[in-house]
């Protein structure tokens, strides 16, 4: 990774075992992830293959989601099933938390 950023936010992951996992640079001193935003950093691990962890966005902080240590070289294979998971929670989590407004509102109370 270069130096400059902390990790690579997913932007989009397919739901395709082969599929994309599609990201982009999260630049190293930007305030935390936003909510439902999942960040990955990978790093050499000590010994071979790639220490890899990702972080999860909430409402008023950032938590480590998971951990791979000594991943292999295809550790994209091995994170995508947990990050695609993750990310169809958090979309269910919104609209089961905005549901009750909106059904408030047509109700016009």
């Amino acid at each position: 990774m270069p130096p400059e950023v902390r990790g690579a936010q997913v932007q989009h992951v397919s739901a395709l075992p082969e599929g994309p996992l599609d990201t982009s640079w999260f630049p190293a001193g930007t305030p935390e992830l936003p909510l439902g935003h999942i960040c990955l950093h990978w790093e050499p691990a000590s010994h071979a293959g790639w220490d890899v962890t990702a972080h999860l966005g909430l409402d008023t902080t950032e938590v480590l989601l998971a951990s791979w240590p000594a991943a292999p070289d295809d550790w994209p294979r091995l994170v995508r099933p947990t990050i695609h998971e993750v990310t169809g929670l958090c979309a269910a989590l919104a609209v089961a938390t905005s549901a009750p407004d909106l059904s408030n509102r047509l109700a016009g109370v």
